[in-house]
C-alpha cells in the first residue's frame, strides 16, 4: 500500500535550475585573484596575495654541490660564500660555484648550523650526537667544544666573540669563550632550543620546541672576558605553533619569528614519526639517480623534535613581529606551508623559505605577500644577503644554491592553468588591466586545444596581444584554452602589474538532456505548492528516480569548474502531490549544458499505436498532471520533448526527447461474478465469488457480515495479482435464521464494487 498523510518532496536534478532567463551563450573566463593565478606557471613572476602579476626579482642557478640537503649558508669577512649541509656533514666553500671547495667534512649525519667569528673562523655545529669544530681560516680543524647533547640546532657569536650553542632535546644553551672553555648558559624548560639571534640591546633571542616559545635571555659580564651569565629571562612571546625554526630581527629593534607544526595533542592521540625523532637512527643511503632513502633503527623511547626539512611536519606555519615595546603582530600565516629561513631584502621586505613546494615568499607589507620563485627541490632552508644586493638561497631534496636579484627577471612570463570550458567553445576577445600594463609593456598569447593538459598537439601560441582594451583572439575552436603573459619592460620607471585577465568564448549550442521520466502511482494529482481544490485533500507522496547519468548534481556542469562565473540558482516550485482519483501524473528531471532556459512539450499514444499525440505543450516546470477519464482504459506510453528555444534563435535551437515506460490507465470499475452463499453446517456458512477487472490487476477484497466490521480475505492463489481471481469464506458462529454477507474489491487504480448476497441458516446439520 502506498503511504498515506504525508509529503515527500524530491529535489533532483532538473528541480533546481541556474537563474538563465533568455540565458545569453557568450560567456567570460576571468582570472583575477591568487587562488586563480597560483594554479598557474610563474617564470620569473610574482603571485601577490592580493591578486597581481608582477615582475619578480632575478632568480638565478648558483651552484648545484651535488648534496642531499643544505642547511645553512653564511659569508666571511670576504663575502665569500660557505654551505652547511648533508648526508655526511659536510661544509663548502663557492669560490668557483662550479668547483665548490670541502674544508669540513665529518662521519655525522649534517653540518646543521655553521656561523663566523671576527677573525673568520668558522664553527660548525654537527648532528645527531655532534659536536662544536673550529676551522681556522688556514684550514685547521679541531673540536672546539663538544656539549654532549643529541642535537646542535643553531650557533650564535655575539661582539665579545662569545658563541651560543643551542642544543636539544634538554634545551640547553652553551656559552663557549674564544679559547674553547664552555659551560651552561640557560637551562629552558623546553626540549629544544631551536634558533638564536639578538636583539639590538645585545640579549639573547632563543625559539623553542615544543611550546613554541619566543625567549629574551639578558647576558651578564663581570668584565668583557669573563665567561658570561644568564640575566633575567622572559617568555616574549608565545606562538600558536610547535617549533620556532627561524628567528630575524632588522635596524628599528623588531623581531619577527617563524613558527611551524602542530603543538603536541592530548594524551592518546598517535604520534606523528619524525625522522630525527629521537625514536628512531636513521641511516641514509644514496642511489645511483641520487635519491635518498632512509632506513630508521627503534631507540630507547625519548622527546620527540621534528627535525627540519626532512621532517613531514604538520598543522602549518606563521610569521610574528615582535615591535620594539613588546606588542605582537601576526604578519603571515598558512594552513599547509612551512617556514624553515626567513631573510630580509635589501627593500626591507622579509622573505620567507618555505616547503615543501620550495617557494620563497616575500611579505610587502599591509597583509600582502607576494610568491616570487619556486625552486625545484622541496624545502628552502637558509636565505641570506649577498655582497652586491642579491640574496642567496639555499634548498633540501636536493641542497642547491640560488640567487634572487638584484632586479627584476628581464623575461618574466606566466603560463595560466588550462581552462576548460566543458563544451566546444569558439574564442573571443582577450582583455586586462592593471598598472602599467596597458602601455604596451605586457603582451599577451592564446593557444588551445582539445586534451585537459597543454601538449605539442594543442594549437601554436597565437599572439602577441598588446591592447589591454581587447583584442580578439586567432585561436582554433576547442574546448580548453590558456593564456600567457609576457613582461616586457621592467628596466627603471613603474614596474607593471597584471589585476585581471578575462577572455570572452562562446559554447557551441547542444541539444538539452532529459535525464529521467517517472510516471506516478495512480490517483496521484501533482501542483505547486497552492491547494489545487481549495478545500480538504488527502497529500500523497511523490518520487522521481535517481538520474541514470550519474549523481544529483545542482549546478550546472559548467558551474563546476571554479574559474565558470557563478550563476545563483532559483528554485522551482517542488511538486505537492495530493490524492485525486482519476488524475495520472508524470515526473521528469532535464539539465541543458549550456544553463538554456527549456521548454517542453508531453505526448502519447496507446499500446500499439504508432503516431504520438500532442497532451501538453509550452511547459516550463518538470510535471504535469492530467484527468484519464478522457481517454479509454488501456496501456500507454508517454513522451517528454525537451526545447532550449527561449534562449536560442529559432534556427539555432535544439530539442530532446525521451520516452517513459509503460503505464496504465483504467477507469471502469471491476465485477462480482458468482457470489453465492450456503449453509455448511449447523453454524457455519461457505460464501464464494469471483472477482473481475478489465486490465489490471485486483488489488484487494473485503467482506462484511450481517453489516459487521470489514474482513479482509486473500483470493484462492493467496496473491492478488491477476485480472481475475476466485474466493471462497467460511463464515463461522452463525445463529439460525437470516443472515446477510457483503463483500467489496478494489483494483490497483482505486475503482471498487460492492454486492451483497442473503442466505438463511436452518440450525440444522446437514447430512
Amino acid at each position: 500500500m502506498r503511504p498515506r498523510g504525508f509529503v515527500v518532496w524530491i529535489l533532483a536534478i532538473g528541480l533546481i535550475a541556474p537563474v538563465a532567463a533568455l540565458a545569453e551563450h557568450t560567456r567570460n573566463w576571468r582570472q583575477s585573484d591568487f587562488s586563480e593565478f597560483e594554479r598557474g606557471t610563474a617564470n620569473g613572476v610574482a603571485i601577490r596575495s592580493d591578486g597581481k602579476l608582477m615582475p619578480a626579482p632575478k632568480f638565478t642557478a648558483f651552484s648545484d654541490p651535488n648534496l642531499a640537503y643544505l642547511w645553512a649558508l653564511r659569508a666571511d669577512s670576504r663575502g665569500r660564500l660557505y654551505a652547511a649541509g648533508g648526508s655526511n656533514a659536510k661544509v663548502l666553500r663557492f669560490d668557483d660555484p662550479a668547483k665548490p671547495t670541502t674544508i669540513f667534512e665529518s662521519g655525522e649525519l649534517a653540518a646543521q648550523a655553521i656561523t663566523f667569528d671576527s677573525h673568520d673562523n668558522l664553527y660548525v655545529g654537527t648532528s645527531p650526537d655532534g659536536k662544536v669544530y673550529k676551522i681556522t681560516p688556514d684550514g685547521q680543524k679541531s673540536v672546539f667544544f663538544d656539549p654532549k647533547t643529541k642535537y646542535i640546532w643553531a650557533l650564535e657569536i655575539d661582539s665579545q666573540g662569545t658563541l651560543f650553542v643551542a642544543t636539544g632535546d634538554t634545551g640547553e644553551i652553551f656559552a663557549v669563550t674564544p679559547d674553547g672553555k664552555g659551560q651552561l648558559f640557560y637551562q629552558s624548560d623546553e626540549r629544544h632550543a631551536r634558533s638564536l639571534t639578538f636583539d639590538q640591546k645585545g640579549n639573547l633571542l632563543i625559539g623553542t620546541d615544543p611550546n613554541g616559545l619566543l625567549l629574551r635571555v639578558a647576558i651578564v659580564r663581570k668584565n668583557p672576558q669573563a665567561m658570561p651569565e644568564a640575566g633575567a629571562a622572559f617568555v616574549i612571546y608565545e606562538t600558536s605553533k610547535k617549533e620556532v625554526t627561524s628567528l630575524l630581527t632588522d635596524d628599528k629593534g623588531n623581531i619577527y619569528a617563524a613558527s611551524i607544526g602542530e603543538k603536541q595533542r592530548a594524551a592518546g592521540a598517535s604520534p606523528v614519526i619524525n625522522l630525527s625523532s629521537p625514536l628512531i637512527q636513521p641511516q641514509m643511503n644514496t642511489t645511483s639517480q641520487g635519491n635518498v632513502t632512509l632506513q630508521l633503527q627503534a631507540q630507547a623511547p625519548q622527546p620527540a623534535i621534528s627535525f627540519p626539512f626532512i621532517s613531514s611536519s604538520t598543522g602549518g606555519a606563521e610569521v610574528i613581529k615582535i615591535s620594539p615595546d613588546g606588542s605582537p603582530e601576526t604578519l603571515w600565516s598558512s594552513r599547509e606551508d612551512l617556514v624553515f629561513a626567513m631573510g630580509l631584502s635589501p627593500a626591507r621586505n622579509i622573505l620567507l623559505g618555505t616547503g615543501n613546494k620550495g617557494a620563497i615568499l616575500s611579505l610587502e607589507g599591509n597583509d600582502i605577500y607576494s610568491s616570487i620563485a619556486k625552486t625545484a627541490s622541496a624545502q628552502v632552508t637558509s636565505i641570506i644577503a649577498g655582497p652586491k644586493g642579491e640574496m642567496y638561497v639555499a634548498t633540501a631534496n636536493p641542497g642547491k644554491i640560488f640567487t634572487l636579484g638584484p632586479g627584476y627577471d628581464p623575461n618574466g612570463s606566466f603560463e595560466s592553468d588550462a581552462f576548460d570550458a566543458k563544451i566546444f567553445s569558439h574564442w573571443g576577445r582577450l582583455s586586462w588591466w592593471g598598472d602599467g600594463a596597458t602601455q604596451g609593456k605586457v603582451a599577451f598569447y592564446v593557444r588551445s586545444g582539445n586534451t585537459s593538459t597543454p601538449q605539442k598537439n594543442w594549437s601554436a601560441w597565437a599572439g602577441p596581444y598588446k591592447n589591454a582594451g581587447g583584442e580578439t583572439v586567432d585561436c582554433p575552436a576547442a574546448r580548453f584554452v590558456q593564456w600567457k603573459a609576457v613582461f616586457l619592460d621592467t628596466d627603471g620607471g613603474s614596474v607593471p602589474n597584471i589585476s585581471w585577465v578575462s577572455l570572452a568564448y562562446q559554447p557551441k549550442n547542444v541539444a538539452p538532456v532529459i535525464d529521467d521520466i517517472a510516471i506516478q502511482d495512480p490517483g496521484i494529482r501533482v501542483q505547486g505548492f497552492s491547494n489545487p481544490q481549495g478545500g480538504l485533500t488527502i497529500p500523497a507522496s511523490v518520487q522521481l528516480r535517481q538520474p541514470q547519468r550519474g549523481a544529483v548534481n545542482f549546478q550546472s556542469p559548467l558551474g563546476v569548474n571554479p574559474d565558470v562565473p557563478v550563476r545563483f540558482p532559483k528554485m522551482e516550485v517542488p511538486p505537492q502531490g495530493f490524492e485525486d482519483k482519476g488524475y495520472a501524473s508524470v515526473l521528469w528531471s532535464a539539465h541543458d549544458d549550456n544553463d538554456d532556459d527549456l521548454t517542453f512539450s508531453i505526448y502519447y499514444h496507446g499500446e500499439g499505436e504508432q503516431n504520438w499525440r500532442l497532451l501538453k505543450d509550452k511547459l516550463t516546470q518538470k510535471y504535469y498532471s492530467w484527468d484519464t477519464t478522457t481517454m479509454p482504459d488501456g496501456a500507454y506510453y508517454l513522451k517528454i520533448v525537451a526545447s532550449d528555444s527561449p534562449s536560442n534563435p529559432a534556427d539555432q535551437s535544439l530539442t530532446s526527447e525521451r520516452e517513459s515506460d509503460r503505464f496504465e490507465i483504467e477507469n471502469a470499475p471491476p465485477t462480482i461474478e458468482n457470489l453465492r452463499a450456503a449453509a455448511a453446517s449447523a453454524n457455519t456458512a461457505k460464501v464464494t465469488f469471483e472477482a473481475a477487472s478489465g486490465s489490471s490487476a485486483i488489488a484487494r477484497a473485503r467482506y462484511s457480515v450481517d453489516a459487521g466490521d470489514w474482513m479482509i480475505v486473500f483470493p484462492e492463489g493467496l496473491l492478488s495479482d491477476a485480472p481475475k481471481e476466485s474466493y471462497q469464506i467460511s463464515v463461522n458462529g452463525l445463529a439460525p435464521g437470516e443472515h446477510t454477507v457483503a463483500v467489496q474489491i478494489a483494483d490497483r487504480f482505486d475503482n471498487s464494487a460492492a454486492a451483497k448476497v442473503t442466505f438463511t441458516m436452518s440450525g440444522r446439520v446437514t447430512k
